[in-house]
């Protein structure tokens, strides 16, 4: 069990997250999302030393990325990043500013 009390599933880090996965997994069958993927790492910024000491990169691993068809554009898709949350954690309210002022990207919190 982790410190927030999330139990391990199915080689989930969650129950939920497990559940989300079983979910997305049906849509993606069933023709509604597309290129599912697991557990995907973004880059935030890069490695560096300070004082004298290597930092590795900063990273957010995102629990599932997937592509949603855009309304009214035949062909079209959209990516989305997903994150299965519980807590909101204050690492992952930084990671979660970075994506959007580095990356522009917004995470999906589920």
């Amino acid at each position: 069990m982790s410190k927030y009390g999330a139990v391990k599933t199915n080689g989930y880090a969650s129950k939920r997250e497990a559940k989300r996965a079983a979910d997305l997994k049906l849509l993606e069958k069933a023709g509604k999302i597309f290129e599912l993927r697991e557990q995907v790492t973004y880059v935030l910024a890069d490695a560096v030393t300070v004082q004298g000491r290597r930092r590795p990169s900063l990273r957010y691993i995102a629990d599932f990325v997937y592509l949603v068809p855009v309304p009214g554009n035949s062909g079209m898709r959209h990516e989305v990043v997903e994150d299965c949350k519980g807590f909101r954690t204050p690492e992952y309210r930084i990671k979660r500013h970075l994506m959007k002022s580095v990356l522009n990207i917004d995470i999906l919190e589920t």
